[in-house]
């Protein structure tokens, strides 16, 4: 009985003296802890200039909008997705228009006698509208006529000169490409031109009035 009483008394001393260590020393120092850790954390986030950097990011971003303004045209501009055959009218960096066109067939004619050959695709890049028409008469190449196995006419044959194939306007691209309408309707939305890019009449008037000489196509 003395035995347990002097070990039961023991560890309740031992508890004791473990209870004042934790209220002298360890308590006071949470204590201190929970005051000191949130004025230094205030004091971090105080001597951050965060109108500084808030000026500074909104300037970046001002110098890039402008440097992507040298790059994108203030007047219309058109844009054709060849691998979809889609269309894209943008009139003051909105768009205005959009729609199915016709583009090139990427095929290539070779004639046997001479070896000439004729690629008929059209050319990713940018190109501006050189000029423009009104009712167009087309002037057919000589690979028009050996595509329909006809004897190439002489230059200024009156048998070159066709009118009301390439619809009621024309915008001409430079290198022999143009943009036109088409009497092939049921072809439209499919790579079939010999490189020009074909609109409905609707498409074509609209994209018509609205480039002007100088006007960027896009095309990709």
């Amino acid at each position: 009985m003395i035995k347990h009483f002097f070990i039961t008394l023991a560890v309740l001393i031992i508890g004791i003296l473990f209870l004042g260590a934790m209220i002298i020393f360890v308590i006071p120092n949470i204590q201190e802890s929970a005051y000191i850790l949130p004025a230094v954390s205030t004091a971090q986030a105080d001597s951050i200039p965060v109108g500084t950097e808030k000026e500074k990011l909104e300037q970046e971003i001002a110098d890039l909008q402008a440097e992507l303004d040298k790059y994108t045209p203030t007047d219309a501009f058109f844009v054709v997705n060849t691998s979809s055959n889609h269309f894209y009218l943008y009139v003051k960096n909105e768009l205005s228009r959009e729609g199915i066109c016709s583009t090139g067939k990427n095929e290539r004619l070779v004639i046997d006698s001479t070896k000439r050959e004729y690629v008929f695709y059209t050319p990713a890049g940018v190109r501006t509208v050189k000029s423009k028409g009104k009712n167009p008469v087309w002037a057919k190449p000589d690979w028009a006529f050996i595509e329909d196995g006809l004897p190439v006419p002489p230059k200024g044959d009156p048998s070159r000169f066709e009118a009301g194939s390439l619809g009621a306007y024309k915008l001409v691209l430079g290198d022999g490409y143009m943009i036109h309408g088409t009497l092939y309707k049921r072809f439209m939305g499919q790579n079939v031109t010999h490189g020009c890019i074909r609109l409905l009449d609707d498409d074509l008037e609209a994209v018509y009035k609205a480039l002007e000489i100088g006007s960027k196509v896009y095309i990709f």
